[in-house]
């Protein structure tokens, strides 16, 4: 103790213990504060009862000489951080020529262990930059593997830990498994296991004690968490194969058996499961499910992603039944169900092994998919994408299409809600290109020989129409998805019914909306103003006697305008034919219940003049009109 201190303890302006506080906090040494860092003591003044610190960003900071003594921490000159502040480009200098000693002393520093963040935090940005550090870091890793005096973490939030005395890299490993509490600690151990086997090598007992912890957790954790379960049984059965010495205990559990147990729910299972791992799992399928196999494989295959159904397909040529899948691949693509994922590899495979699938069919289907996710509001956009982003996708899946093919791919297109107007004129040029023929679809041009007759309709019929196309479109077609997507959760598909009904309703569904998007893009609307009145034409009344009986009123409007108790016709009707072109005083030959009738015209008239007869027309309900 300074004789300052000790005339300040004399003299009662400071108790003992602080004293002996405020010895190792002399002018010149070194300390910590919890809230403002690493820090430096400038000066005392103990007759005003106070110390000066130098911060970063609060040069001679005072503070209550009492209040130092609690919250300052005393630095040796030879910590990291002393010697940093002291002589930084010594401490770089080591940090260049050995690693190994600078990353020990940083982790003594810091109690024994510290993570790669509080790591960085010692050396940066003085002796460091980021990218310099991240670089230095990975190779003194490296460094601390091989030595053995250091715990390496499976998890970057857990600390490095200096070791009193060294163990092999691979025995480390082990023990982080055994003292792990997590299962996700436990299998990210088991990952780093199987990477050092090398290093364990001779380690017979060890590992064949590892192995039976291994069985152990995995038959615990198998029901609660399967997907863990599998992958620590990988794990073991990679160890085993490591030295013919090892073998599995006689009650442990397999992959296999894992499998069976959750049969219902493997989709789940996969998903859960790194993709790495998935065709190691995959070769267990036949000693989990003998000859059905095959079925639970393909059933799979429809709600696995891209990366699944590549491990899948390789599976099915590994067993040489490339066939079987490229069968159901086609089923499939015919009847709709296939997943926007399984497309998404077939388009990439371009039809490698697959011959015959890459067409135009596909393309539909690729369509239907779209048009599915949008309706089942799936956030997925990646079929989307690739048809955007390669650029000779489309192109390729109708180069051999026939013409009639071409031009019917081309409406779809038009008319799918999938797409905005400007992505749709994108791949409609890309069709453009290689048929020019189609190029009329877009303009409207449509060749004679093709040419749709328009029809004329009334506004208030053609509203309806659209309310039943959007009830169509946004009801019973997504709920008809919905009972598609249920009957396939009730076994296999060529001998489900419910699946085969909602397929053939979607057929139904499919006819119906085709003809009510080319009835409505053919549909002009009217309000029957100044139709010519000096024959029956559309818009017009006219009055009809007969030889005998009452006189007959017909409306003659559009062609979704139909009210028999109200003498309204469709002029696309059978008496609408008759009577469009005549003028008064023809006589005409209209059905009857008994056969023909014959009447004259006797009065042609607008239909405007007819304020009543409007007025009813107006006030149809849907089922009259």
């Amino acid at each position: 103790m300074t004789d300052e201190l000790n005339q300040a303890v004399e003299s009662g302006r400071l108790d003992k213990k602080t004293a002996d506080v405020l010895g190792r906090l002399t002018p010149g040494a070194y300390c910590q504060h919890k809230s403002w860092g690493f820090g430096r003591v400038a000066e005392w003044n103990l007759i005003a009862g106070q110390v000066f610190i130098d911060f970063a960003g609060k040069k001679a900071h005072p503070m209550q000489a009492v209040y130092a003594a609690e919250t300052l921490i005393a630095i040796p000159e030879d910590h990291i951080l002393a010697r940093k502040a002291a002589d930084a480009g010594a401490v770089r200098e080591q940090a260049k020529s050995d690693p190994l000693g600078l990353t020990r002393q940083i982790l003594g520093d810091l109690g024994g262990k510290a993570t790669a963040d509080q790591v960085a935090a010692a050396l940066q940005p003085e002796i460091f930059d980021a990218a310099g550090f991240k670089k230095w870091w990975e190779v003194a890793k490296k460094k601390m593997k091989a030595d053995g005096h250091f715990q390496i973490p499976t998890k970057k939030s857990d600390p490095f830990v200096l070791l009193d005395a060294p163990v092999s890299p691979g025995r480390g490993l082990i023990e982080q498994f055994r003292v792990a509490r997590h299962t996700k600690d436990q299998v990210a151990a088991l990952d780093q296991i199987t990477k050092a086997l090398g290093d364990l090598a001779h380690e017979v007992e060890e590992l064949q004690s590892l192995a039976v912890q291994i069985e152990e957790t995995a038959a615990k954790g198998r029901k609660l968490q399967s997907a863990a379960a599998v992958e620590m049984l990988l794990a073991r059965d990679e160890i085993l194969a490591r030295h013919s010495a090892l073998k599995p205990g006689p009650e442990a559990p397999a992959v296999s058996d894992i499998l069976i147990g959750e049969e219902t729910r493997l989709p789940a299972l996969f998903a859960a499961l790194p993709a790495s791992k998935h065709r190691k799992v995959l070769e267990s399928f036949e000693a989990a499910f003998g000859e059905r196999w095959v079925d639970k494989a393909l059933r799979l295959a429809q709600q696995a992603g891209s990366r699944l159904v590549v491990e899948i397909s390789r599976l099915f040529e590994k067993s040489e039944k490339s066939d079987v899948m490229k069968s159901a691949l086609s089923r499939w693509i015919s009847e709709r169900s296939i997943s926007s994922e399984t497309l998404i590899w077939l388009c990439k495979e371009r039809g490698a092994g697959f011959d015959g699938l890459f067409n135009a069919e596909l393309l539909a289907a690729v369509f239907s998919a779209l048009e599915s996710d949008m309706l089942a509001e799936r956030r997925t956009s990646r079929l989307r994408d690739l048809l955007m982003d390669d650029h000779p996708l489309l192109g390729e899946l109708i180069a051999h299409a026939d013409r009639d093919t071409v031009r019917d791919i081309m409406r779809k297109l038009i008319l799918t809600p999938v797409f905005d107007d400007l992505t749709k004129r994108s791949l409609m040029a890309r069709i453009v290109k290689l048929y020019p023929e189609t190029q009329n679809l877009i303009t409207g041009d449509t060749p004679d020989e093709e040419k749709v007759e328009s029809l004329t309709v009334s506004w208030a019929s053609m509203e309806r129409r659209k309310a039943d196309y959007e009830h169509l479109i946004y009801k019973e077609i997504p709920q008809n998805l919905r009972d598609i997507n249920v009957a396939k959760e009730q076994g296999d598909l060529r001998e489900n019914f419910g699946f085969k009904a909602a397929k053939e309703q979607q057929r139904v569904l499919e006819r119906r909306k085709i003809e009510a998007e080319r009835d409505l893009s053919a549909a002009r609307g009217t309000d029957f103003e100044s139709p010519d009145s000096s024959q029956v034409s559309i818009g017009t009344v006219v009055t009809l006697v007969p030889e005998s009986g009452d006189v007959e009123v017909y409306s003659i409007l559009g062609a979704w305008d139909s009210a028999p108790d109200l003498g309204i016709v469709s002029y696309k009707a059978a008496i609408g034919q008759i009577l469009l072109g005549r003028k008064p005083g023809e006589t005409v030959e209209l059905p009857g219940d008994t056969g023909t009738r014959r009447l004259k015209i006797e009065k042609i008239v607008t239909f405007t003049e007819f304020d009543l007869l409007r007025e009813k027309v107006h006030s149809l309900s849907p089922a009259e009109g």
